[in-house]
């Protein structure tokens, strides 16, 4: 069996190496139009400072070792320019010498990737993109050439803010533009606030809410006429799948744009496969195709296709698209839905927000972990959740990944049995807290309201009790709130209405103490969710956004 696979990163690579140890008579070969093949382009934006010192820590494979490990032919510099479906071949041009080839199959494997979005303004071809190890180099000699001048990014997607903190290491001034009204839009305004607020703190400019409309030789103009300094400049503007190669062939495309594949990665013609981020994917919550680009389902999908090919029994499993990212000591991880994509998609769901500490509060080192969990009201069934904070984040969004995954519901959450020790967990773990307070909301325990639900129920007549401490109150206090301690709420009940009252806390523990509590005492009350915390998040994100 003669199997060629077009592309020699995650879903290539990884296709080529499974299919080996299943067929060591299969004869695999590999074209990659770049330099190198099986490269951590995750890895490039710590390049660009050092952080990854050693240029040889991003290349995992090379052409030799392909070859001497699995007698895999790996053609770098070599660009599939057609494919004929009738005759099984395809076209191939030696990008330094110019030749031009013909290779035929038995079977052909896509793995073209994304490309970078290319905006239509003026002057890009002035911005620097970072989407390979030739990009790296460029981008790292640039960096080093102008350390203490600007630069400016385009995009405040995931590559976007890993490259400004990196060139901020740098000592290199750097502001982010992003059309969109916060960064990272896979996230929900009042989540991601906390990571905005610790890149400004850290001396990176966000310029929200609008766009570039041209680049100059020392400058990027903006739709508002303000003209930024930038002695270097960025495209992160996002990716695009690279399918060019699968339209001109007449493969089926999907409707995000990517190419379609069934369940075994098969595309439109018996005879060839695809995977990775060319390729649309088919979302577990929503039962929509999307496209998600991230290495973990490229690296997965490249397997799945070389078993299909092998003859073993397989499907894929709908995606559910986690992902994270770091930046200044600050994590950010996402999965499953946000609250603003359920919205979009028509999705009934509930959300709760939490947050409590990585580990037991009394050993050193403790750190608040922030959690937002959306599920559905009528079954519990768990849509997706949010975690953010300096250390804890990403064991948390693992579990609700898993969760997601084996269908479980918000109740659930509380009978996980997690790894405890006081320098790991709590013995109620963030993740059992999230079941406790989902457990709550579900069965009606605690009515709760949202962050941007409360200036409209105050305005038409909610009375909102601060139950924190007097210094609490006084630091900094949601306006028109009256503060009693809850210790002292049975003492004042005099002051407050039969009706319509919403309480409030830090976090949402002592304002559910005094939501139990009004209740008995034959009060129609409502708990803020997420309490202060996630409200003055709320808020700070609308007012840098403008709003």
């Amino acid at each position: 069996m003669k199997v060629i696979i077009i592309g020699g990163v995650a879903g290539g690579m990884s296709a080529a190496t499974r299919l080996r140890r299943l067929r060591e008579d299969a004869e695999i070969t590999v074209y990659e139009m770049g330099e190198h093949v099986s490269y951590a382009n995750c890895g490039l934006p710590y390049f660009v400072s050092d952080v990854i010192a050693k240029r040889e820590l991003l290349l995992l494979q090379t052409p030799e070792s392909l070859w001497d490990r699995f007698r895999i032919a790996v053609k770098v510099n070599n660009m599939v320019t057609a494919i004929d479906k009738a005759a099984k071949t395809v076209s191939v041009l030696n990008i330094q010498t110019g030749a031009t080839s013909t290779d035929s199959y038995d079977k052909l494997i896509i793995s073209t990737g994304a490309k970078p979005r290319k905006l239509n303004i003026p002057g890009i071809e002035r911005a620097m993109t970072l989407r390979n190890v030739v990009d790296a180099d460029e981008v790292k000699a640039a960096a080093q050439a102008n350390i203490g001048k600007q630069a400016v990014i385009l995009g405040a997607g995931f590559i976007g803010i890993e490259l400004a903190e990196n060139l901020t290491h740098l000592g290199i001034e750097t502001t982010i533009i992003q059309r969109g009204t916060s960064i990272l839009s896979q996230f929900d305004p009042e989540v991601i606030e906390p990571l905005q607020a610790r890149l400004v703190s850290n001396g990176v400019k966000l310029e929200l809410g609008t766009e570039p409309v041209e680049i100059t030789a020392d400058s990027v103009i903006l739709a508002d006429g303000r003209e930024l300094p930038a002695g270097l400049v960025f495209s992160a503007a996002g990716v695009s799948p690279d399918n060019s190669l699968a339209r001109e062939a007449g493969l089926k495309i999907g409707t995000t744009g990517g190419l379609w594949v069934d369940e075994q990665q098969r595309t439109s013609d018996e005879h060839i496969y695809a995977a990775g981020d060319a390729v649309e994917k088919n979302g577990q919550l929503t039962g929509e195709h999307l496209l998600v680009p991230l290495a973990n389902l490229a690296n997965r999908h490249g397997r799945l296709v070389a078993d299909a090919i092998a003859g073993i029994e397989t499907r894929v499993h709908p995606a559910v698209a986690t992902a994270i990212i770091g930046a200044f000591g600050f994590v950010a991880a996402v999965t499953g839905l946000t609250e603003k994509a359920a919205k979009r998609a028509g999705i009934n769901h509930q959300v709760i927000h939490l947050h409590p500490s990585n580990h037991a509060g009394y050993y050193p080192g403790s750190k608040r972990v922030s959690l937002k969990v959306l599920f559905d009201p009528a079954t519990g069934k768990i849509l997706g959740g949010q975690a953010t904070g300096e250390d804890g984040a990403d064991k948390r969004i693992d579990v609700i990944a898993t969760a997601i995954y084996a269908g479980l519901t918000v109740d659930d959450l509380m009978d996980l049995e997690l790894a405890y020790a006081p320098q790991f967990g709590s013995a109620k773990d963030a993740i059992n807290q999230a079941g406790y307070v989902g457990n709550n909301v579900i069965t009606g325990t605690t009515p709760t309201v949202q962050w941007h639900e409360l200036s409209s129920a105050m305005a038409n007549g909610a009375q909102l009790i601060d139950v924190r401490t007097k210094g609490e109150h006084a630091l900094d206090s949601i306006p028109g709130s009256i503060n009693i301690d809850v210790n002292e709420l049975r003492d004042h009940l005099h002051q407050i209405q039969d009706e319509d009252v919403i309480v409030h806390c830090a976090v949402g523990q002592r304002g559910h103490t005094a939501t139990q509590i009004l209740k008995a005492h034959g009060m129609k009350v409502r708990n803020l969710d997420g309490g202060f915390i996630t409200w003055r998040a709320g808020m700070d994100a609308l007012a840098r956004a403008g709003n």
